[in-house]
């Protein structure tokens, strides 16, 4: 069973806003067994939605949109939805109920609100416990097209509450199994020759998947249906062989997480020190539910006069070695663990880039020291040329080598 994404919205189209809801609409409906056959951004203009949707209806089952189905003049796919089913719009009291307790407890009713309480005639109506439009699903024969909210977190809370049920209700569709490993110490290149063979000899319908990220893979072995379970588990077993140690986590969840969890079940406390990640560290640690058990805080030491009268680094490490050396990041993550009062640090000096570089120290290299109690870790990483993906892989890094300290 096929289905199609579009996303309507001028803002996506000129860069305004960035279309997210398709990659994680795109992800759900996999993983419940939907083939996503494409996805299209639009504009919210009424003829291109209404050629677009003619179109893609040729080549699939199911047509999810979101956007376009607000309050304001702008938001036409209501209306535009009403033109190609050949229906009209109707006053609908349940759904100005909804909106009425939706907003109830921030605002009052105005008119524009009001006005999305009218609906297509011809359609189902799902009430939109999160958000005041209603979705609406049209069925015509065996097509289904489904329109919701383009708010991220509407669209999310519709399409696990009721878009997906209804699809897999009415195609009885067969969702997938999966398994997740997150995996450091490889390239996405070379842990995929690492697994050729275990490629190769997959039993049939299994599928394995590679998601990198700066400094990190996260791999992902499926196949459809639950009776096939205990060939999942049977294939798994072959891959903790084959990556031992490089397996740091068996959940889909983020490295921060996982060394939260490390620290929460031993007791310990955590800051940083960041001069090149300007916080992204701690902003990653704090970013999980619960961090403040364990994280205390952070000192974004940018400046070598922080790094000097907070974190005690000595000005003649900093004229010797320089700031992203050795020496200075074993003082600042031991001034670290000192000014903060924590069982472990991490410490990061670098230079992100694009500037700044030279040839002993070019750009991307990157000191991190990590530190639990009296053991210390200290490493020199070569990281690329570009200034985000530098701050976000020396973050990464600076975690793992911290989760792979706790773990010994």
């Amino acid at each position: 069973m096929k289905t199609a994404i579009i996303t309507i919205g001028d803002e996506i189209l000129i860069g305004q806003i960035v279309d997210t809801n398709s990659a994680w609409m795109s992800k759900k409906l996999t993983e419940a067994g939907f083939e996503v056959e494409e996805k299209i951004s639009i504009a919210d203009n009424a003829q291109q939605i209404k050629d677009t949707i003619r179109d893609v209806f040729q080549r699939v089952d199911v047509i999810l949109t979101t956007g376009g189905i607000g309050p304001t003049k702008d938001d036409i796919t209501k209306k535009t939805l009403c033109e190609y089913f050949g229906t009209e719009l109707i006053f609908d009291e349940s759904v100005l109920e909804n909106i009425n307790n939706v907003i109830s407890n921030f605002t009052t009713l105005n008119g524009l609100t009001r006005d999305q309480a009218y609906v297509p005639k011809d359609c189902t109506v799902i009430q939109n416990r999160v958000g005041t439009a209603p979705i609406t699903w049209f069925e015509r024969g065996d097509k289904v097209l489904a329109s919701m909210p383009g708010v991220p977190y509407e669209m999310k809370y519709n399409m696990e509450n009721e878009i997906i049920p209804r699809l897999q209700s009415k195609y009885n569709a067969e969702a997938y199994v999966s398994h997740v490993l997150i995996v450091g110490g490889y390239t996405e290149s070379n842990l995929a020759i690492h697994l050729t063979d275990f490629e190769n000899n997959l039993p049939e319908g299994f599928g394995l998947a590679y998601l990198p990220s700066p400094r990190l893979m996260k791999l992902r072995l499926f196949v459809k249906g639950e009776q096939r379970n205990p060939e999942l588990e049977e294939e798994v077993n072959k891959l903790r062989i084959l990556l031992g140690d490089a397996i740091l986590a068996e959940k889909d969840i983020p490295l921060e997480k996982i060394v939260g969890e490390h620290l929460s079940e031993q007791g310990l406390t955590l800051g940083t020190a960041e001069s090149c990640t300007g916080g992204y560290i701690a902003h990653l640690i704090t970013s999980i539910s619960g961090s403040s058990q364990y994280f205390k805080g952070s000192i974004v030491s940018y400046s070598n006069e922080i790094k000097c009268s907070i974190l005690n680094v000595s000005q003649s490490n900093l004229n010797e070695y320089g700031a992203v050396s050795e020496p200075v990041v074993i003082e600042m993550v031991r001034g670290a663990q000192k000014a903060l009062n924590v069982d472990c640090a991490i410490a990061v000096s670098g230079i992100a880039g694009p500037d700044g570089g030279t040839p002993e120290k070019p750009v991307g290299t990157v000191w991190i020291a990590t530190a639990i109690k009296d053991k210390m870790e200290v490493k020199r990483y070569q990281l690329g040329k570009y200034r985000e993906a530098n701050i976000v892989g020396a973050s990464n890094t600076a975690i793992l080598q911290l989760l792979r300290m706790i773990n010994e």
